[in-house]
């Protein structure tokens, strides 16, 4: 079966690849947690990604013991690269895979490290190298060699699989490239890119994501222009849509581990570089302050008088269950500062997690009536919502606030007052 392979952290990332790589190859897949481990013997991905049969008939060899990496041809680092409170980024958990993997080279195999964890330019080579040969004793080139490889996992997305994409990969020399070829081209009928280098690859992630968060900021902030004389942007679009070259953006809350993350990477590296990144940080800007500015005109559409809240959606997307850096959380914060009684509600969230991060409970909208109903996440389950369960959650004169616009062909009790961006 060709290299033994092992790939470090088993997020939306990594479990996805170590199953698509264990179809051709001996992989063992590692992560720290391991309850997250017990869980996968067990046939269940908490992320969704890889169901129970595809779990269940996969020949991935599974465990936390960091002895079980040892010695292998090629190490994938798939771990979160975050930020912190200030924005910035966040590579300790990159570090921390990247002193497992030193841990567990064997030189006399000169292994191959890829990492596919988003980082801006010039962190694979000047971060990660070094940390392994400080951590290893061994040098980069004579010892192991690095390659880049920017992953494209779309949460929920179940057309734009790990075996469908394009694999851009970028290695130190030739003979890595070619190597990363023959991997990612055995796993992926979507093919290679050879980038021109490990920074352009890293590059190619960093602007990919960032593109998006500017092009919806753009849409957002519209959204508020338009607000301002009484024009629904969901009208506005259905207008615009009708040219060829209009590019569909929608507005929304834009969170998450991807979007949401990656252009403060590209703007760290700008201000590193002595550059004020204007547009990337006026983008982030905007689509941060969504939440608030929502709700905000929510308490001022309804007087100014605060009374019950259901905010239905509280991942960062549609059908995923990841609640991290999820911006509905700004409208249950903001809501409540305005003086709100705030309940919750998600078919997807994990209500132990829930619990413990955001000190909230899911509740099931079934009882007494709210002031206010806030659709914040497309979950189908939400798009699939008879009228009349809808009416039954708003108080008669109560607001139905439709932020992704799920509802506007639905016929409601004309009791219900109706809003969306």
């Amino acid at each position: 079966m060709g290299e033994r392979i092992v790939v470090v952290g088993l997020g939306y990332v990594g479990l996805p690849l170590a199953v698509a790589l264990a179809r051709k190859f001996e992989v063992i897949g590692f992560d720290i947690d391991a309850n997250r481990i017990g869980e996968l013997r067990q046939n269940y991905d908490r992320t969704r990604e890889v169901d129970e049969e595809t779990l269940k008939s996969s020949t991935l060899k599974l465990s936390s013991d960091r002895s079980h990496c040892s010695g292998a041809d090629v190490f994938f680092v798939t771990v979160p690269t975050p930020v912190d409170q200030q924005n910035r980024p966040d590579l300790s958990a990159l570090i921390a895979a990247t002193r497992i993997v030193a841990e567990s080279i064997d030189g006399t195999k000169r292994p191959t490290i890829i990492y596919e964890s988003t980082v801006y330019p010039g962190v694979t080579e000047g971060i990660c190298g070094p940390e392994i040969e400080k951590a290893s004793g061994l040098k980069r080139g004579r010892d192991f060699r690095l390659g880049y490889s920017p992953e494209r996992i779309n949460p929920g997305d179940r057309q734009h699989t790990i075996d469908r994409i394009t694999k851009v990969i970028a290695g130190e020399d030739g003979e890595v490239l070619d190597q990363m070829e023959r991997i990612y081209g055995a796993v992926t009928e979507g093919g290679v890119f050879r980038a021109a280098s490990i920074k352009a690859a890293e590059a190619a992630k960093a602007i990919e994501n960032a593109q998006r968060d500017i092009n919806i900021a753009f849409m957002n902030e519209v959204t508020q222009i338009f607000a301002k004389i009484g024009v629904s942007v969901w009208d506005v679009l259905e207008a615009s849509r009708t040219k060829w070259n209009f590019l569909p953006f929608e507005p929304g809350l834009v969170g998450g581990h991807c979007i949401g993350v990656d252009p403060y990477y590209l703007s760290h590296l700008a201000e590193e570089l002595g550059h004020n990144p204007q547009v990337i940080l006026a983008g982030r800007g905007t689509n941060d302050g969504m939440g608030r500015w929502i709700a905000d005109t929510l308490h001022a559409e309804g007087g100014g008088k605060a009374g019950r809240a259901l905010i239905l959606g509280l991942t960062f997307k549609e059908n995923v269950p990841d609640l991290r850096n999820s911006r509905s959380f700004d409208l249950v914060e903001r809501l409540s500062e305005l003086g709100y009684d705030v309940d919750v509600a998600d078919p997807f969230a994990d209500a132990a997690e829930l619990q413990s991060i955001h000190g909230l409970q899911l509740t099931e909208p079934d009882g007494e009536a709210y002031d206010f109903v806030v659709g914040a996440v497309a979950h189908q389950t939400y798009r699939d919502l008879a009228p009349d369960r809808l009416n039954s959650w708003v108080k008669d004169g109560g607001t139905l606030a439709d932020i992704k616009g799920i509802w506007r062909g639905l016929t409601l009790d004309p009791s219900i007052r109706r809003w969306s961006l």
